[in-house]
């Protein structure tokens, strides 16, 4: 009887398709676990924000460049959401598997700084977009949402999720621990999210504050979003998809970086 030769080397193309699928997957079902958490929580804080801006605050007799002011607020508190929870998800994934030691579970198969990034980024853009659904067929029941130009809906979603996921994973790559996390998302994702036009128009403030609020990404993410479902923005649409792209590059660049030395993964 002859010998089965032993198992060579697995080889891979340019792109080791099976591992990055796994390793997105892994990352969706993560949250899809725990879906009171990562979905119906968000929902039910946007609706209380909902409630509280339309109806304790006087807000549903007013009117924002024409439109009715929970018209104008939803939008905002959409794409509040779907950015925090992109954040929240690749931030978690990755702090939680560096404290509990399994990191290396992740790092071990063969799979590039590129994929390992892209699939992290991918489970963070997948919770942000779900989150993002779900807050807006929930608000829907409510405030009536007519969308005028779906392709700034579609590009704005697409491109504030990654920006968050992949600011996430740069935070998760270099948080020590959950208090780091804490720290970012309290001093940086929270404000720049809250001040930059979710509840209210920039055209309101004085000059030098509209100058300042320019200076906010997160102001280029809410703008062009609700702009596709109002048809009124306060910033310049064009700038707006520059930014976001040269954020997602310069955060995609990031993160291909920090995983490729290793960067507060490797011991």
């Amino acid at each position: 009887m002859s010998l089965a030769p032993p198992p060579g080397p697995r080889r891979f193309g340019a792109v080791n398709w099976i591992g990055l699928g796994t390793h997105c997957v892994k990352e969706i079902r993560r949250f899809g676990k725990v879906l009171s958490q990562t979905v119906v929580a968000p929902v039910v804080t946007t609706l209380l924000f909902l409630a509280i801006f339309s109806l304790a605050l006087g807000g549903a007799a007013r009117t924002v460049d024409g439109v009715p002011f929970s018209a104008f607020l939803v939008p905002g508190l959409v794409m509040m959401a779907l950015a925090q929870n992109a954040f929240a998800n690749t931030s978690s994934s990755i702090i939680i598997s560096k404290i509990q030691g399994n990191i290396v579970d992740v790092l071990m198969p063969p799979l590039s700084p590129a994929e390992l990034a892209l699939g992290f980024a991918v489970g963070g853009i997948a919770r942000g977009l779900v989150v993002g659904i779900a807050v807006a067929a929930a608000t829907a029941l409510f405030v009536p949402l007519h969308v005028q130009h779906w392709g700034f809906v579609l590009f704005h979603a697409l491109a504030a999720a990654a920006l968050m996921s992949l600011l996430g994973t740069v935070t998760g790559i270099w948080a020590d621990k959950f208090d780091h996390i804490a720290a970012v998302t309290n001093f940086v994702v929270v404000p720049l999210t809250f001040l930059s036009g979710t509840f209210y128009s920039i055209a309101r403030l004085p000059a030098p504050w509209q100058a300042v609020a320019r200076l906010n990404p997160f102001f280029y993410m809410i703008d062009g979003f609700r702009y596709g479902f109002i048809g009124s923005a306060d910033g310049s649409l064009a700038a707006g998809v520059g930014i976001l792209l040269g954020a997602d590059l310069a955060l995609a660049w990031a993160c291909h970086r920090m995983i490729a030395v290793g960067y507060k993964l490797k011991a």
